[in-house]
């Protein structure tokens, strides 16, 4: 029987009501109260997520950033010190091995920040096309990441640093922020379609601050959450979860992340020209909002057809808590993507319709 890993904040998981299940190898929490108040309270108020699951490798050396140029499909180029970037490491098909994110410390120091279940593909990955003047190493297991993401995460926070956190902007980071006495790396990049910060600190100090920010954030409505709320929030947002819309044999163009691919920057990266060719002539796939006419909810792998033929199928979906409405992500053949395509999607043996609709489902409102 194989032993799940857990994150330091494994041993207070009981004390505020978690139910965990295996997610890809560890123990984590699938929710506290309930799956809709965790999303409720996220997009109205603040949620508390404990994301020590991710991986994190640091890069440095003189020649970390043509490494890491040839390694990822953005522009490392248009990355200032103290900025977080969305990119992709790709293989030479244009099939996904991760997305990630690259913090620029300096020109020879980096940090990525890695999906939980591939960091030892990932790690092997960098290793193999590791080159001269470059040193990575593995900082996850001593690393854990907190989120705490909704319209007061910044109110909440900013109660335990004197850190001005508003300067803190979005896809930027800031290193040494003392909170409540800890030493962190606070960034606002944001997994939920929410305003919001991770911060990242040593694993010994997790617990300490996952309970004081609980107990600060309390009076404006700040409750723990799970995998479940995280998922159904991320997904309204269309950002893409790794396994599911992203995977081996789905490019990033696919995925609908062209904007993290720039296949024209100076320094050619592994997946180049896959991923120009389908820039140029379209990708023979597409991901697409659907949202069901009949009822039914359309789940991960369920086909999805046009008359007798099978175009693709469902890479995630579910009743969505803000819109009250069955909807799904699917990855389908290009040429039936336009919204407002009739399909129908294959639920326990039975075809019920649906239509191609705009994504992403949720937008946070303008302040």
């Amino acid at each position: 029987m194989t032993t799940l890993k857990r994150t330091p904040l494994f041993p207070v998981y009981e004390k505020y009501g978690a139910k965990t299940i295996d997610f890809g190898g560890w123990d984590l929490p699938v929710q506290f109260s309930s799956i809709t108040l965790e999303h409720e309270a996220v997009r109205t108020k603040a949620g508390l997520f404990d994301v020590s699951h991710m991986g994190e490798v640091e890069v440095k050396g003189e020649g970390a950033y043509l490494y890491l140029q040839r390694l990822t499909t953005n522009d490392l180029s248009k990355l200032e010190v103290g900025q977080a970037q969305y990119s992709v490491f790709c293989y030479p098909d244009g099939g996904t091995v991760d997305d990630l994110l690259v913090y620029k410390y300096a020109d020879d120091h980096y940090l990525l920040v890695i999906n939980a279940g591939n960091i030892d593909k990932d790690y092997a990955w960098m290793q193999e096309h590791l080159s001269e003047g470059v040193q990575i190493e593995n900082i996850s297991p001593q690393t854990a990441q907190l989120a705490i993401q909704g319209p007061l995460a910044e109110s909440i926070l900013q109660k335990l640093t004197d850190t001005d956190l508003s300067e803190i902007g979005v896809f930027r980071f800031k290193r040494n922020v003392v909170i409540d006495g800890i030493a962190t790396l606070v960034s606002r990049t944001g997994y939920t379609g929410e305003d919001g910060f991770e911060i990242y600190l040593d694993s010994d100090k997790a617990i300490q601050l996952w309970d004081r920010l609980l107990e600060v954030g309390k009076p404006e409505g700040l409750v723990p959450c799970g995998l479940g709320a995280r998922d159904t929030l991320r997904f309204e947002a269309k950002l893409p979860l790794y396994g599911q819309e992203l995977g081996k044999d789905i490019s990033p163009i696919e995925a609908g992340i062209g904007f993290a691919v720039k296949v024209d920057k100076e320094v050619p990266f592994i997946g180049q020209e896959a991923l120009k060719a389908q820039k140029e002539n379209g990708a023979p796939r597409k991901l697409v909002g659907i949202e069901m006419i009949d009822r039914g909810i359309p789940r991960t792998h369920y086909p999805v057809f046009v008359g007798e033929e099978q175009i693709g199928e469902v890479t995630t979906g579910t009743q969505s808590p803000t819109l009250k409405k069955n909807v799904g992500l699917a990855l389908i053949k290009s040429e039936y993507a336009a919204v407002g395509t009739e399909l129908e999607v294959e639920i326990r043996g039975k075809r019920l319709k649906a239509v191609v609709a705009a994504t992403p489902f949720y937008k946070r409102p303008k302040k």
